[in-house]
């Protein structure tokens, strides 16, 4: 068994202000996806501004945090939050869905497209290797926040999680999703962009592989206390939301193949 690594959630205190490792988190995600975006914005279009890719990445980042807490309250646990409102605004406490964040990005790749004469799929692909930063980094504030862990396990890299009212030793799942969704995704969708692609296929990628990753680490991650297993006392909430994104990312590799010309502006 390793020992837990007690670190403080909150990073730096200034009076009554606390500035917490979570939100850091999130701010080095949206950082790193500024950098690489920078990088590859040239490829993806030459007209383009630094100024225009940062309204993009704004919105974005809008996208993932507001979408992020409001999926979360619909998919997991809406009741507490209609009894305590006010509760919608406590993030630093954790209490953020991935899916509820996708949504989020979906919608404003929409409208900021819209604005820029992009496509959907255009921008989706754009932003598809950036987004394992943040969501590498947000499974490191999970991990500080001790929280989502995992099932009771005998291996040798098991923790005892503070937060953990039973003191068993558990499987560090937020690791596990570190080490899949943010390097293993990242790594795939870097290497896959690095020939031209049709348009489509990146995104279809990304949510192949991150629904197979997700649905994966499901088994040993605890499910949430409200909610438990929703069918056959093993699927989560999670498992059921990675399975459209399963489907959805082979329908859309096969259309990319079947329905689009290869072309250079997705390549790292």
């Amino acid at each position: 068994m390793l020992p837990y690594p007690q670190i403080d959630p909150v990073a730096l205190a200034i009076g009554p202000l606390k500035i917490h490792w979570y939100g850091l988190m999130y701010l080095i995600g949206i950082g790193g996806a500024w950098l690489l975006a920078s990088r590859r914005l040239n490829r993806f279009d030459p007209t383009w501004t630094k100024e225009k890719l940062s309204d993009m990445v704004f919105w974005m980042s809008m996208g993932v945090i507001v979408g992020g807490r409001l999926g979360y309250v619909l998919f997991y646990d809406l009741s507490a939050y209609l009894a305590n409102p006010t509760l919608i605004f406590e993030v630093w406490k954790g209490g953020m869905s991935f899916h509820g964040g996708f949504i989020g990005v979906m919608l404003a790749a929409l409208w900021f497209g819209k604005k820029n004469n992009k496509s959907f799929f255009q921008l989706m692909d754009f932003v598809a290797p950036m987004v394992p930063i943040g969501l590498g980094a947000g499974r490191i504030g999970n991990f500080i926040n001790a929280e989502l862990w995992g099932k009771a396990t005998d291996v040798p890299w098991a923790m005892v999680f503070p937060t953990d009212p039973a003191q068993l030793a558990r499987h560090p799942s937020q690791l596990y999703q570190f080490a899949l969704e943010g390097v293993a995704l990242f790594l795939i969708l870097w290497l896959f962009s690095r020939k031209p692609r049709p348009t489509m296929a990146l995104s279809g990628m990304f949510a192949l592989f991150y629904g197979i990753f997700r649905f994966i680490v499901e088994f040993v991650r605890v499910p949430d206390a409200q909610l438990g297993y929703l069918a056959w006392n093993w699927l989560t909430m999670g498992q059921v939301l990675c399975l459209p994104m399963i489907v959805g990312g082979l329908v859309l590799i096969w259309l990319a193949y079947h329905r689009a010309p290869a072309t250079p502006a997705a390549a790292v």
